[in-house]
């Protein structure tokens, strides 16, 4: 059953003073309607290459590496949303055409392939990357060319981008009301558990002040180089630190979930002595390590394949007829597949591909989204409703809890000191990517 609380609630913690560095560590057939979006102001920017019957958009995530046991399937969903509004007569008159880059789980690669996407290539848009790694490294190539790039994953927050759309959740949207719900069901001594760049350590971050500020305990905490799968010592150490059982917060991707949860269960450390909730590990994830080692987990997340929606229904089923039966759909493919139909909507009312034009229409989008409806903010950030599931036999999720209606998201996040206060609106140049609100 899901439980309520106010998401409010979360605007009560206290958190410590945290150090800037830590968020610059670097080392997801019919067409929505769209709805009216204020105006915005933006420097002049270029037109992609539209000429003749198609308009080229890239799309670059890891097809090879550590990251594509999560990144190959948002690729799918992104070509599948494609297919569909090319089907209905595509955008502008024209079909959409897309041009796929792999960003092979390296980031200087992520670079260099967006670079080539906007300088040859001339897309219109991209939509890309998984790791806040990826996006930080892609991040001033879309701004020093003022073009546009749409993220699909969940992520640390700390960042408004002008020219980033973000369809993830936010931290207030995942991270900080799954710990609320962990300490109300599951107990007060958390060990935190991540992959060694800037997502999971700012995470972490705001994770120990969360816990601090509502009596509860980080008895521990360590991380895994990106793609490292030598995951005993950390077994070891959080047998140390909970000897008698408590909770494990993961913040671990890529092939690193592997090893972490097979030897999890090796060590005779069950979910219901230790149970971890997972912010990386969807539907796609589960089917790859196997379900016998993550049944009876959790995981937080806005969308599941199991959410009871019409739209949902349909996304799944138009899935499983492209890409077969036995495929899965999880969060950060919903995330990817919507944002193409969110910038649909924002091209067929600025009547252009036009990057500032687009950029401006966005804002106001809606659709109704397999995970609900969902509304682009002027902080370029989504409205999401917040799931928490619980891993069960046939490797999808049961919901055991929801909240009542979509959160609105928080880019800065205002537990930090550094941030506390601020916030983005992109719609008034006078405040930009990041004012004091009053």
């Amino acid at each position: 059953m899901s439980t309520q609380f106010k998401r409010r609630k979360f605007l009560i913690y206290s958190f410590a003073t945290i150090g800037s560095s830590i968020f610059i560590k670097a080392c997801a057939n019919n067409s929505p309607t769209a709805t009216n979006s204020p105006a915005a102001s933006g420097n002049a920017s270029p037109v992609a290459a539209t000429t003749g019957d198609t308009i080229k958009v890239g799309i670059l995530h890891s097809l090879s590496g550590t990251m594509s046991i999560s990144e190959k399937s948002v690729v799918d969903a992104e070509k599948l949303a494609i297919k569909e509004i090319n089907a209905a007569g595509g955008v502008l008159g024209k079909q959409i055409q897309p041009i796929v880059e792999d960003g092979a789980s390296n980031w200087d690669t992520f670079r260099e392939k967006a670079t080539k996407l906007i300088d040859q290539d001339k897309v219109a848009v991209v939509f890309g990357c998984w790791t806040s790694a990826s996006r930080k490294n892609v991040k001033p190539v879309f701004e020093s060319k003022n073009h546009m790039l749409w993220y699909p994953v969940q992520y640390e927050g700390q960042e408004c981008s002008k020219n980033i759309f973000y369809t993830g959740a936010a931290p207030n949207q995942q991270i900080e009301p799954s710990v609320e719900w962990l300490l109300k069901n599951k107990g007060k001594e958390f060990f935190l558990v991540g992959s060694d760049y800037v997502f999971p350590r700012t995470a972490n971050t705001i994770i120990k002040a969360q816990l601090e500020a509502l009596s509860g305990k980080t008895v521990g905490e360590d991380y895994l180089p990106l793609g490292n799968t030598e995951v005993t010592p950390i077994i070891t150490k959080i047998k140390q630190a909970l000897p008698n059982g408590g909770v494990i917060y993961n913040t671990l991707n890529g092939d690193s979930n592997v090893a972490f949860f097979k030897q999890l269960k090796g060590a005779g450390m069950t979910p219901e002595k230790y149970p971890s909730m997972s912010v990386s590990i969807a539907e796609e994830e589960v089917k790859a390590i196997g379900v016998e080692y993550l049944k009876g987990h959790y995981a937080a997340w806005n969308y599941f394949q199991t959410v009871d929606t019409p739209a949902n229904k349909k996304f799944v089923a138009a899935f499983k007829k492209e890409y077969g039966e036995n495929r899965v759909t999880n969060d950060p493919m919903e995330a990817a597949y919507i944002a193409v139909y969110l910038w649909k909507q924002a091209v067929e009312k600025a009547g252009t591909t036009d990057i500032a034009k687009v950029s401006a229409a966005a804002y106001g989008q809606t659709i109704d989204a397999p995970e609900g409806k969902v509304t682009m903010d002027t902080n370029h950030h989504i409205s999401k409703i917040v799931r928490i599931g619980q891993v069960r036999q046939d490797g999808l999720f049961d919901i055991v809890y929801a909240t009542p209606a979509p959160v609105e998201p928080v880019p800065w996040n205002q537990f930090v000191k550094e941030t506390k206060g601020f916030a983005c609106d992109w719609s008034n140049p006078a405040k930009g990517g990041k004012y004091k609100q009053a």
